[in-house]
């Protein structure tokens, strides 16, 4: 539902900049630092809108990656508490209390939660939609 909503609102929002670019159709000059051109204005308007969304769909990509990335090691540890084996940095085994971050098994799920609630969002936030039986059937 709030990935449509977000849709709908983006679809509005290039709507009016097609109308505002439209009736913007006379040549402005460019500058460009090292020279200048004379480009209808409806180019600049769609050009500068378009690199825009391109930044920002960019900035949305790595912040996605670095969450499914931080996700994965988070339910690694998970798994390797929930054996009983903790190994941060690969020097020897640890207790579980003794890890400084993670002082018990349920905060390192509520942290895997709230990082699969935040991919959830992102993914929503991105019109793509997620099928989480599989971890839902792991956890269980």
């Amino acid at each position: 539902m709030k990935g449509q909503s977000i849709l709908i609102a983006a679809f509005a929002f290039a709507l009016i900049i097609a109308i505002f670019a439209v009736i913007n159709v006379e040549p402005v000059q460019v500058n460009f630092l090292f020279a200048k051109t004379s480009t209808p204005l409806i180019l600049v308007i769609l050009a500068s809108t378009f690199l825009g969304g391109l930044t920002v769909g960019a900035f949305g990509l790595v912040r996605q990656y670095r969450l499914q990335k931080q996700l994965k090691q988070l339910e690694q540890q998970v798994a390797d508490m929930q054996a009983g084996v903790w190994q941060p940095d690969g020097n020897g085994v640890e207790e579980q209390s003794q890890h400084p971050l993670l002082e018990n098994e349920s905060e390192a799920l509520n942290n895997v939660d709230m990082l699969e609630q935040t991919d959830e969002d992102s993914r929503a936030d991105a019109g793509l939609t997620t099928n989480n039986s599989e971890r839902t059937q792991e956890k269980d």
